[in-house]
């Protein structure tokens, strides 16, 4: 299986955990998962009141730099973690 392939496979199952993961969690998940398919960040920080979007977008600046491929393996690691953490 490829890099890509278990990538897009761990995606899909990390959305079935009986129980939701902590929001710091969902956070990395998510900024890992940003930079693995569209590489560093290109938009704007959200306004002052938008805190889910702020917070959502600084997730993925801090990954800034990171190859997708090196984004794609430590979210593959982190998604495994929180799928033996929580089950599915």
């Amino acid at each position: 299986m490829s890099l890509k392939e278990e990538f897009e496979k761990i995606a899909e199952d990390v959305k079935k955990v009986k129980t939701k993961p902590s929001d710091q969690e969902l956070l990395d998940l998510y900024g890992l998962y940003k930079q693995a398919l569209t590489g560093d960040i290109h938009t704007d920080r959200p306004g002052l009141l938008d805190m889910k979007g702020k917070a959502k977008w600084d997730a993925w600046d801090s990954r800034k730099g990171m190859s997708k491929d090196d984004a794609m393996s430590a979210y593959i690691t982190l998604a495994k973690e929180v799928i033996s953490k929580y089950g599915m």
